[in-house]
């Protein structure tokens, strides 16, 4: 990672990385994330209750996304009204444990990050 002490040749890997970066790294798709980590299979407006502030249509075009990078399954159960149920896969649980430790970070550097937004935000010009 930093200081070029690792890299891998193969440029789909970057793009991959990139790739990842760009759509999971966004808010809704971590808390997404975070949430069926935390509280397994759930349905769609349970994830929506659970997830203040998302609107339907973010959730679905989220979820949507997901599935398709294989992070979530997505199940119908043929009952009427239709239910249907998100759970994360191995690849969605193993992505949340590599984001876990972001977590970790903000964690150990809240205090730093804080200190050093003021000491910005204080300054004249």
């Amino acid at each position: 990672m930093g200081n070029g002490e690792w890299h891998n040749p193969d440029p789909r890997v970057d793009a991959l990385v990139y790739d990842l970066i760009g759509a999971v790294a966004d808010k809704w798709s971590m808390i997404v994330l975070e949430t069926l980590d935390e509280q397994g299979e759930l349905r769609f407006t349970q994830i929506s209750k659970a997830i203040p502030g998302i609107s339907q249509k973010m959730l679905t075009q989220t979820l949507r996304r997901m599935e398709r990078d294989g992070l979530v399954t997505r199940t119908v159960h043929a009952v009427v009204p239709p239910r249907v149920d998100y759970r994360l896969t191995p690849l969605g649980e193993s992505l949340g444990e590599a984001f876990c430790g972001v977590w970790l970070w903000a964690e150990a550097n809240l205090e730093a990050v804080a200190k050093a937004r003021e000491g910005f935000d204080g300054r004249d010009g």
